[in-house]
């Protein structure tokens, strides 16, 4: 089946992810832990396949709305995953808009000093071209002078400018880099001819090349771990203790392996970070 991709929009989905289940066991996570008492609720922007995308129906699906489902049930709690566009996603959070952030994003220093983090696995970055394009992008050096998409304000966007830092210091010529707000409407400007390349998420872009509509010419670029990101310390530690008890019961690198991510390579999870100071 082809799946769409359609742009996230400002749009609750409310998913419980065990009908009942407060009726059958206790919720592991206290009400006063949490934004609206008796649910857990998470942001998501379903528009980087196959970690979280919108089918033909207009459902989520993907890696990151299965495995948080199943987070979900271990700890016995309703899951509402509410959709949105990245950029705004951790003001809201920290706002007290919901819990938590599910989308895959990179962890990084400064953001484990915001919030909770709890990486789960593992990423890196690729340079695609439209599918006919002559352009051959064999490293981060060969992006000098070119005209790059990127999404904006994401681990992708640090990435990159940190490339162009580097390079045009060496002498080379700069990256002209233009941000979007997601990587749906990267890719549009990629294929109207905007960007000479899409600067995407290694996993998104081996899903979109498999559709015919990009090449890629180089990957495993700025290797970082991806991580969920939690309001309050105790939902956060029971996350990590939700996702190691499905390390240890095989459902994990099952999933894993189901979409060609790649694993944290630990056993036990856990908070990476000091969270707010």
């Amino acid at each position: 089946m082809r799946v769409p991709l359609i742009s996230a929009v400002l749009l609750p989905l409310c998913l419980a992810a065990l009908p009942g289940a407060a009726q059958t066991c206790k919720p592991a996570i206290a009400d006063s832990d949490l934004v609206a008492p008796g649910k857990l609720q998470m942001s998501i922007n379903p528009t980087l396949p196959p970690q979280q995308f919108v089918d033909e129906k207009g459902e989520l699906q993907g890696l990151n709305v299965e495995l948080m489902r199943e987070i979900a049930k271990k700890l016995c709690i309703p899951l509402e995953l509410i959709r949105m566009d990245f950029p705004p996603m951790i003001p809201a959070m920290q706002s007290g808009r919901f819990d938590g952030v599910n989308t895959g994003m990179f962890w990084t220093e400064e953001r484990s000093k915001i919030a909770y983090t709890v990486p789960y696995a593992q990423q890196t970055i690729a340079l695609t071209v439209t599918a006919n394009s002559p352009l051959k992008l064999t490293d981060a050096a060969s992006l000098a002078g070119r005209k790059a998409g990127v999404e904006v304000n994401s681990y992708q966007e640090r990435w990159l400018r940190g490339v162009d830092k580097e390079q045009v210091a060496k002498g080379a010529k700069p990256i002209e880099i233009l941000t979007f707000k997601t990587a749906t409407e990267v890719l549009a400007a990629l294929r109207a001819g905007q960007v000479e390349t899409a600067i995407l998420i290694d996993v998104t872009a081996v899903e979109i090349k498999r559709r015919g509509l990009i090449e890629i010419t180089a990957t495993g670029l700025g290797s970082a771990p991806t991580t969920q990101m939690y309001r309050n310390k105790n939902v956060a530690e029971k996350v990590a203790a939700a996702l190691t008890e499905l390390k240890k019961d095989g459902y994990y690198d099952k999933l894993f392996d189901k979409y060609g991510l790649t694993k944290l390579p630990v056993e036990t999870f856990v908070i990476r970070g000091p969270g707010p100071t």
